[in-house]
């Protein structure tokens, strides 16, 4: 029957051909064809009805075999058919086979070109670091020899053998603020725009970089507007405040540095922080310790708590806190007159009061009590001796409203635009050295330009 397939099949063509297939037994059965050299056609397979329809059976039957030839690569079960068994469940285990094969190998193809792009940013850091450390100068011009880009985690102490220095100490003479203003802006002769005013413009906030785990969700980043050696202004220092064991503190040569997530050292505070409040001036980290009233001076050179003042009568650990929560209770600033701790007492009933502090013994020099109700602001910071608090922590298009002058103790209202482009707002910091507001904004470190009126 399959020769009689094969003439009648090779009746229609012009050429010979071979062709292979399985009989009903299972075995493989080759049938070669030509064409009649004579005959134009095959009028008996044609007039028999009889073998017409067993011959369209057998083209039918053989359609199909050659359908799963080629479905296997010809190299499916034998007698599959003679047995009645189905091979449909494997031909489909095969293809699904196949599919998994084609997907594994699309994405060995992806981790590849993943392993490739993360190669080259790896070879662009390391250059960066590399030109960084050639090119870093000490605040007295001459090139450092020392190596200070170690690597995370690795422990290091600055070398203090050959620093010279002298450590200021602070008068505690009580004097005026408008006093204080003035001798600041007189003890800067040169510089461009030294004078103090009042705030009258915010701009829009600049990215510089981004917490990458849930520790970062709200945070503190700083620098010292008045460092002290080895440390300079572009030292940057960042601290992830989401927990309740926060002591990591990770130091930065660069602001660039933070954005590409590389900490030169991370400092394992000796107490846990507590929220967002910290400072960095004049080389110690200032903070308030976790569930306590007070606030305390770590020196960043020699690593170690070198002071600590309890603020009588402030709330903490969510008594006063500003609008977004957090432990926001006692809150420290720095402007051109020098440290301020910014919080709460019961005889103030929540209205915020502001005191000056001695940077060295934490001694509270002047306070002030405003009728700024510390729960309806969602931040504050200190300008010239004046504090500004901003309206909303998660709306976008928030304002400066308030400003309490220390000089006059009086408050007024304001209405100056403030963006919060993420929408939760944490800590917001003035930076006087920089003249720019340091910010916390839902996992992203950001600044905003200002602008003061001078008289």
């Amino acid at each position: 029957l399959l020769l009689w397939a094969g003439l009648a099949l090779g009746c229609r063509g012009e050429t010979a051909f071979l062709r292979r297939a399985d009989d009903s037994t299972g075995r493989c059965t080759y049938s070669f064809t030509v064409a009649s050299p004579v005959e134009a056609a095959c009028p008996d397979a044609g007039g028999v009805p009889e073998l017409r329809t067993e011959l369209a059976a057998l083209a039918s039957r053989l359609s199909r075999l050659e359908s799963r030839e080629r479905g296997v690569g010809g190299s499916g079960p034998r007698g599959s058919e003679a047995s009645g068994v189905r091979d449909s469940p494997l031909e489909a285990a095969y293809s699904e086979l196949v599919r998994a094969k084609s997907r594994l190998e699309e994405e060995k193809g992806r981790l590849e070109r993943e392993k490739e792009e993360l190669a080259r940013r790896l070879e662009s850091s390391t250059q960066e670091i590399t030109r960084l450390r050639a090119t870093r100068c000490t605040p007295g011009g001459e090139e450092s020899s020392r190596d200070t880009l170690r690597a995370p985690g690795k422990a290091s102490r600055w070398d203090a053998q050959h620093l010279a220095y002298q450590e200021l100490q602070s008068e505690r003479t009580e004097v005026p603020v408008s006093r204080l203003l003035e001798e600041t802006a007189l003890g800067r002769p040169g510089s461009e725009d030294s004078g103090c005013g009042e705030l009258v413009w915010v701009g829009e906030p600049v990215v510089f970089g981004r917490a990458d785990s849930i520790a970062g969700k709200y945070g503190v980043w700083m620098k010292d507007p008045e460092p002290v050696s080895p440390f300079t202004r572009e030292t940057t220092w960042r601290v992830d405040a989401v927990g309740t064991e926060v002591r990591q503190l990770f130091q930065y040569e660069a602001a660039e540095q933070l954005a590409q997530g590389y900490p030169t050292k991370v400092h394992i505070l000796p107490r846990p922080l507590e929220s967002t409040g910290a400072v960095v001036y004049r080389g110690g980290l200032f903070f308030q310790p976790r569930r306590s009233r007070a606030v305390v001076r770590y020196d960043l050179r020699g690593e170690a708590i070198t002071a600590e003042k309890e603020i009588t009568g402030a709330g903490y650990h969510g008594q006063y806190p500003y609008a977004w929560g957090g432990y926001t209770d006692i809150d420290l600033a720095v402007d051109e007159t020098g440290l301020w701790v910014i919080y709460s007492t019961e005889k103030a009933r929540g209205a915020i009061v502001l005191s000056k502090l001695n940077p060295e013994t934490l001694d509270i020099q002047r306070t002030w009590e405003t009728n700024i109700r510390k729960r309806g602001v969602a931040n504050s910071f200190v300008i010239c001796g004046t504090l500004y608090t901003v309206s909303s922590y998660s709306t976008s298009n928030a304002t400066i409203n308030f400003a309490y002058d220390t000089a006059t103790s009086t408050s007024r209202a304001l209405s100056i635009p403030f963006e919060n482009r993420f929408r939760y707002l944490s800590m917001v910091d003035y930076n006087p050295a920089e003249r720019k507001l340091f910010a916390w904004d839902s996992f992203n470190m950001v600044t905003y330009s200002i602008r003061l009126s001078h008289a």
